[in-house]
C-alpha cells in the first residue's frame, strides 16, 4: 500500500494599501513614530513621522514575523509595533505577506546587491557585472528555496506491501550543500542516513530521503541543526521507526576561504533509538560511513 504525504504550496498573500489604511487608522495619531527602514516608514508616515528614535513614542514596522527585528531594537527601550503581526494573529501565521512597495519594476534587492559591488570597490557598471545582481538573485531563489516552499511530497509504504517484512537497517547517502548561517558561504560534503523500520511500519521511496535532506540544506543552517532538522522531519514521516539517523561530514568555506584558512572539515551526527541506544545498531551504521 503506497502513502503520499503531499504538502500544499505556501500561501501568498498581497496586502492592500485599503487593508494597511484601515489598521493605520486605528492607532493614535497624536502619538510620534519612527518608522524601521523601509517597511516601516510608509506605516510611520500615515501617522505621526518623525525622523529619530529619541523623538517618537512609538517604534513602528509593517510586520512582526520571526521578532529579529524588535530584537534588534529593544535596546532603545521604545514601544515597538507593527501593523501586521504573525506572532498574534493566526490566520496569517502560515501566509507570506507581499506589501505594496515590496511589488515595483526595480526590485530593491537588486539596489541591495550593486550597493555591495560598490562597497567592496567594484564598478556595478562594467560590462562583466552589469547582469550580476540579476544572477545573485536567481541563485538566492534556488539555494534558497525552501524559505518559501513546503517540503517536497513523500511516498511511503507499508512495510510488508510488497510481501516482505524488513526489519533491518536500511541506508542512503549522498552529496548535499548548504550555507553557513554566520558568514552566508556555502558548507558541503557527504550524508550518511539510516532507519530501521518497524515490522507493522513505514519504508520511505529511495529518492525522497535525497528530496528531504535537499530541502533542509537550502536554508541558513549550521550542520548540527541541519542533521537534526532532517532526522526529525523523517522520524515523524515514518512513525517513529526502531531507529533512525544521518551523519554529516561536511568542508566549511567560511574556515577554509577566512579566518585561519585552514581546512575547516566537521563530522556531526544525530542519531535517535537503536542507532543511539543499541551498540550493535549504532556499529552497524557507524561501519557504513567510513
Amino acid at each position: 500500500m503506497e502513502i503520499i504525504v503531499t504538502n500544499t504550496q505556501a500561501n501568498q498573500y498581497k496586502i492592500t494599501w485599503s487593508e494597511i489604511i484601515t489598521r493605520a487608522n486605528k492607532l493614535d495619531k497624536s502619538k510620534k513614530y519612527y518608522g524601521v527602514p523601509r517597511g516601516g516608514q510608509y506605516i510611520a508616515a500615515l501617522l505621526n513621522p518623525v525622523d529619530t528614535i529619541n523623538e517618537a513614542d512609538y517604534i513602528i514596522d509593517d510586520l512582526i514575523d520571526s521578532g529579529s527585528t524588535q530584537k534588534r531594537y529593544s535596546s532603545y527601550n521604545k514601544p515597538f509595533i507593527a501593523l501586521f503581526n504573525k506572532q498574534n494573529e493566526i490566520e496569517l501565521k502560515n501566509k507570506w505577506l507581499v506589501f505594496p512597495w515590496e511589488i515595483s519594476d526595480v526590485s530593491p534587492v537588486k539596489d541591495n546587491i550593486i550597493r555591495i559591488l560598490e562597497y567592496i570597490g567594484e564598478n556595478p557598471n562594467r560590462e562583466g557585472l552589469i547582469e550580476t545582481p540579476k544572477r545573485i538573485i536567481k541563485m538566492y531563489n534556488e539555494l534558497y528555496y525552501a524559505y518559501k516552499n513546503p517540503p517536497p511530497d513523500i511516498k511511503l509504504f507499508k512495510n510488508g506491501s510488497d510481501g516482505i517484512i524488513y526489519d533491518q537497517m536500511i541506508i542512503d547517502s549522498g552529496d548535499f550543500y548548504s550555507t553557513c548561517e554566520h558568514h552566508m558561504l556555502p558548507f558541503f560534503g557527504k550524508y550518511y542516513f539510516a532507519y530501521i523500520p518497524k515490522p507493522d511500519g513505514l519504508i520511505i521511496g529511495l529518492s525522497k530521503i535525497a528530496r528531504i535532506v535537499n530541502y533542509f540544506a537550502a536554508k541558513l543552517q549550521i550542520q548540527e541543526r541541519l542533521g537534526s532538522d532532517i532526522v526529525n522531519y523523517l522520524d515523524k514521516a515514518l512513525n517513529n521507526p526502531l531507529g533512525i539517523g544521518i551523519i554529516l561530514k561536511a568542508e566549511h568555506l567560511c574556515k577554509t576561504m577566512r579566518g585561519v584558512k585552514k581546512q575547516g572539515l566537521m563530522t556531526t551526527a544525530y542519531l535517535k533509538g537503536m542507532l543511539l541506544k543499541d551498540i550493535n545498531s549504532k556499529n552497524e551504521f557507524l561501519s557504513y560511513c567510513k
